[in-house]
């Protein structure tokens, strides 16, 4: 079976912008079947609900900032449920020493305890900076080891790990039954920017591959940056990365 894909809302932040709703609808016209949200345009949570059944989108995922996590926790989790998102994610913290993904990891024990008593499971997501060595370990390693699995699942970033100089497909093994999402960005050969998928250096029919045998649920494509019109951008990636998915079934 393959894994649907979705795409990090993050990537069109100028249309979203400008057009919310309207920037939906263009993501379901290229075939995306999910999208994960970096804020909600200022809508209802039932309105946004509507529009996504309307357009045959689902929820994948919603990247919550970690001060809205400590403070607004009840909020987030209400509004997710309502329009039908399992997956609550953070999307960056800052470290400064080993003590610091320690004391992280405590605190996304207790989100991740609340988020599963609603039926709802808390992720993190990685950048580069989370593979800094300390005493021979990841940084990010520590958080994971220092979190209970059922309560804090990851959000593997394969750019993110292939820049921070770490080999991606044998990175990913470390998370059977831990990654219910993964984020997909290709990195330009040139200069390690970023650059849809299919048009970089990162081997996605390996990372796919083990991303089935992990149990992946989505296939979130984002870009932090684009060369071209964002939404052109993301138009290639889904069509590139839905060829890939063909040739492995």
């Amino acid at each position: 079976m393959s894994i649907p894909i979705a795409l990090q809302l993050y990537t069109l932040r100028e249309e979203t912008q400008k057009d919310f709703i309207g920037t939906l609808e263009k993501v379901a016209e290229i075939g995306y079947e999910g999208v994960e949200f970096a804020g909600y345009g200022g809508l209802k949570a039932s309105e946004l609900r509507k529009t996504l059944d309307k357009l045959r989108l689902k929820a994948a995922g919603s990247h919550v900032g970690i001060e809205l996590l400590k403070n607004n926790l009840e909020e987030v989790i209400d509004y997710n449920l309502e329009i039908g998102n399992k997956y609550i994610v953070c999307p960056w913290n800052e470290y400064k020493s080993r003590e610091d993904y320690i004391e992280t990891a405590k605190l996304f024990n207790k989100i991740g305890e609340k988020c599963r008593e609603k039926g709802l499971e808390f992720c993190y997501h990685n950048h580069n900076h989370e593979f800094e060595i300390y005493d021979g370990e990841y940084g990010l390693d520590i958080l994971y080891k220092n979190t209970d699995k059922d309560l804090v699942k990851a959000e593997i970033d394969a750019y993110w790990v292939t820049y921070a100089g770490v080999e991606p497909v044998e990175y990913l093994k470390k998370f059977s039954n831990r990654l219910p999402l993964i984020h997909l960005k290709d990195m330009d050969k040139k200069d390690r920017s970023f650059t849809e998928i299919g048009n970089g250096i990162i081997n996605f029919k390996e990372v796919i591959k083990i991303a089935k045998e992990n149990g992946v649920k989505w296939l979130i494509v984002e870009q932090d940056v684009c060369k071209r019109p964002p939404i052109e951008s993301v138009k290639i990636s889904f069509e590139n990365l839905k060829k890939i998915l063909e040739e492995e079934m």
